[in-house]
């Protein structure tokens, strides 16, 4: 993963922070809580609220609440944070102060949730710590489960020891959740019960921790046993996932029963249960590491790295994915167990699949329809590496019949583990290096630390990409790609803002958008006069046309001009 503090990749999400009207300027108010105030104030820097819930009560669209640093007791049902909508050129947004330590929202007596979101859109919600009191019975740290919530950004959020979910929605459109550790939830990080309304639509959640759920529960027993870092029910989608950790979760790392769910440059280690489990058509999993597979324990399980289980026929890819599993007696990936008889296409590329223990080879269902190229397979105490369930097994002889460039030895990784931190960077002499497919359309152009891909690793002077997550001894890329936010799918603004996460090293950036191949605009921003907390608002000067498909690409420059496009978003203007 990156160590940068804002990272890039693709998203879609909606976020404006524009606050005109054509025919002038929205009257917004900046009001303030404060350990030291009163409800009676006007709630202004110098006579401040002193109540979280009361104060987010009292906001009107374009207004901001600033939670001046402290610890605020919620214990009641008004003590809950809930406020109305915003709109697209007012948002209401509730937050800590910039540049000082985060309050924070300690919660007891059973409480349903800190904040509540049911029913709203445009909010932004910023700069909080959200915990149980002394480790009392808190339900929820973030809540929507009743109604539907759009527009929705969670940015710079420290959520832990609660008895439930972090953040729990149940049908959320147009949602980012940026920045933030979600850890110590009983019920898990993210989460979210069978939806009504089509579930996740265009969200993004990008660089967080999603970690250590089920550790933490008060009240008796917990009565979920497989609390995952990010678990939610069959969804439209897309959901992305990036440059995010799950780790040590008692239930799965990442599991999403959304359609086009994208998983990338993520790290999924020392989970109890599945590492990654994917259930809708159109889901891939990109430069990611996955390892760890029952977080040390050492008996038999019937949980793998990778779970693939479709109860629709679908299409799904891992592409530049590292899977290691220590202890074996499972397959390390199973696909379409469950479902063996519905068709699924499965596209694996320039993988690494390393399988330390007894009996562990990959399971594909005999309906499953394979394209393995270049994927490097080591499994030094089984014989079999494949199962094709009904048709056929492959053994270690016949790597090469599974497909075009697939080939068998030990990855030689510097540092495999279990049960802890391992270093999955591969050795100058490994099979890996340089064995990968050419860098084509399709594939990643960078790995899964931000280094770029296409590097003559073995000095051969042929420059093919590696196998697996990382690139060996590779160079970073400066700046990144941005990550497109907003706008993404049917949207109804003609005028809309464009929204991207920004990238440390941008000293600018340049904002493109084509009506069908016809590019309309390209428009260069300095960075300064855009990020917002690490997310980036610009306004394009041109109104667009209703009825019609756009696209839009952001490249993020340094001060010679030099960096790389992002990924085209498509979006229609109803």
């Amino acid at each position: 993963m990156r160590t940068t503090n804002i990272r890039f990749w693709g998203l879609k999400l909606a976020l404006v922070l524009g606050i005109f009207f054509f025919s002038g300027i929205i009257a917004s108010e900046t009001y303030y809580v404060s350990l030291t105030g009163n409800n009676s104030n006007p709630g202004t820097r110098e006579k401040p609220w002193a109540d979280p819930g009361f104060g987010s009560r009292r906001l009107k669209p374009g207004d901001t609440l600033i939670i001046l640093s402290g610890r605020y007791f919620l214990s009641r049902y008004d003590d809950i944070i809930t406020t109305r909508s915003g709109n697209p050129k007012a948002w209401i947004t509730i937050k800590g102060p910039d540049n000082e330590s985060r309050p924070v929202l300690a919660g007891r007596n059973n409480l349903a949730s800190m904040i509540q979101l049911s029913k709203v859109s445009y909010i932004k919600i910023e700069n909080l710590e959200i915990t149980s009191d002394d480790r009392a019975v808190l339900r929820d740290g973030i809540t929507a489960i009743d109604r539907p919530v759009s527009h929705i950004v969670i940015n710079n959020l420290y959520i832990h020891h609660l008895n439930e979910f972090g953040i729990n929605l149940k049908d959320v459109k147009h949602g980012l959740v940026f920045n933030s550790k979600i850890e110590y939830c009983g019920f898990g990080s993210i989460g979210g019960p069978k939806a009504k309304s089509g579930g996740w639509q265009h969200v993004v959640i990008k660089d967080c921790s999603l970690s250590y759920s089920g550790h933490f529960y008060r009240g008796g027993k917990n009565p979920y046993d497989r609390p995952d870092g990010f678990g939610i029910e069959p969804s439209a989608g897309p959901v992305e996932v990036v440059n995010s950790i799950a780790e040590h979760n008692r239930g799965d790392g990442l599991d999403s029963k959304a359609k086009n769910t994208y998983i990338h440059e993520c790290v999924v280690s020392n989970n109890r249960c599945d590492g990654v489990k994917l259930w809708g058509s159109g889901s891939r999993i990109e430069n990611c590491l996955i390892y760890g597979r029952g977080d040390g324990e050492t008996f038999a399980t019937p949980w793998a790295a990778i779970v693939i289980d479709s109860e629709r026929q679908g299409r799904f890819e891992i592409i530049n994915t590292t899977i290691d599993d220590f202890f074996g007696k499972n397959y390390i990936m199973y696909v379409q167990y469950d479902t063996p008889n519905i068709p699924i296409d499965l596209t694996i590329k320039n993988s690494i699949f390393n399988a330390r223990g007894e009996n562990c080879p990959l399971f594909l269902a005999k309906a499953v329809n394979f394209n393995i190229m270049n994927t490097l397979f080591y499994f030094p105490k089984n014989d079999t590496i494949l199962i094709h369930g009904g048709v056929r097994e492959y053994k270690k002889a016949q790597v090469s019949q599974l497909g075009p460039g697939n080939i068998y030895g030990d990855p030689l990784f510097l540092s495999p583990a279990f049960g802890k931190n391992g270093n999955y960077h591969v050795k100058s002499h490994s099979p890996a290096v340089d064995n990968g497919m050419e860098l084509k359309k399709g594939l990643p152009i960078m790995d899964l630390e931000g280094k770029r891909r296409h590097f003559d690793g073995n000095y051969d002077g042929n420059p093919i990409i590696d196998m697996g997550a990382y690139e060996y001894d590779s160079e970073y890329v400066r700046p990144g790609m941005a990550g497109l936010v907003y706008p993404a799918g049917k949207i109804s603004e003609v005028r809309p803002e464009f929204v991207w996460t920004g990238e440390a090293k941008a000293a600018a950036f340049m904002l493109r958008i084509k009506q069908g191949s016809k590019i309309i605009l390209t428009k260069k921003y300095r960075s300064s006069a855009l990020s917002d907390n690490g997310i980036c608002y610009a306004r394009a000067p041109i109104k667009l046309m209703r009825g019609k498909k756009y696209f839009w690409q952001v490249k993020a420059v340094n001060k010679n001009g030099k960096g790389k496009w992002s990924r085209k978003k498509r979006f229609d203007v109803k």
